[in-house]
């Protein structure tokens, strides 16, 4: 292997080890150390085929949702059950990982540019642009889809389907549509805490003794041939525990509470 040989989108994967490693040590102690980590089914990830599996989930923070999929793929891949204990599983980290991103949050600042060299798919949101959600929706970039199909075709994908960071937001179709098209083993992961630990971007550490979870389930049962895109959306909302149904089982006072403190967050 060359010292410069690079992914399909042109990284140079000795850089892209390196960030990943100073990343990974960098922020270990944001999961294991002031706050703490609670995994479940991560012998799920030694069983998956090593391209064209996606990992879907809920989205709490920009950045620190990501960073921690990054630790607990890792680890659980050098034999580590449901534990981040020991970052020495980050020496020889999965260089075939990606997670899809907004563009415009990616290109926000030099860390972002810098984090995105680490394993980013950039797309073009349809619905949203500069923070504010739009009218008209723009169309999908064919550049995107086709992103998508070279990064699961290389190896794994991490995407949040719903778009947004807001809790019980819609799913959106363009994931469905992947599903569809491209037939990729389709995991569901569910965290939370995230939210109460972090900074919306998730650069900043906002409070410590935060017990995060992060739950990784079976893959989804999918007939690509016969589910319809709303099928596959229903699925995946329920998977991710994103389905409006879900509302039902949260109490009315901490529901409320979320809310004020979302509100909070925009000021």
């Amino acid at each position: 292997m060359g010292l410069f040989k690079r992914n399909p989108f042109g990284h140079i994967l000795f850089i892209k080890k390196n960030l990943i490693r100073v990343f990974a040590v960098l922020t270990h102690r944001r999961y294991r150390g002031f706050n703490s980590l609670h995994i479940e089914g991560s012998e799920i990830i030694t069983t998956l085929p090593d391209t064209n599996v996606l990992f879907i989930s809920n989205h709490q923070t920009y950045f620190a949702d990501v960073v921690a999929m990054f630790h607990v793929f890792n680890a659980s891949l050098s034999g580590r059950q449901d534990s981040i204990k020991n970052i020495g599983y980050i020496w020889q980290p999965k260089m075939n990982l990606y997670y899809v991103a907004a563009k415009e949050t990616m290109k926000a600042g030099l860390l972002p540019r810098i984090l995105s060299y680490a394993g980013a798919i950039t797309v073009e949101r349809t619905w949203r642009s500069c923070g504010k959600d739009v009218t008209e929706k723009r169309e999908v970039n064919p550049n995107d889809t086709e992103n998508i199909k070279i990064a699961l075709n290389d190896g794994w994908v991490i995407t949040f389907p719903q778009g947004t960071t807001k809790s019980f937001k819609p799913v959106r179709k363009g994931t469905a549509h992947i599903i569809k098209l491209y037939r990729p083993i389709v995991v569901p992961i569910v965290i939370d805490g995230f939210r109460r630990s972090f900074d919306k971007k998730g650069l900043r550490m906002k409070k410590k003794d935060i017990l995060q979870s992060f739950i990784i389930k079976p893959p989804l049962e999918i007939d690509y041939e016969n589910d319809s895109i709303e099928d596959i959306v229903e699925k995946v909302e329920y998977a991710i525990e994103q389905h409006p149904s879900f509302l039902k089982v949260i109490p009315a006072e901490e529901l409320n509470a979320q809310e004020e403190l979302n509100r909070l967050r925009e000021f």
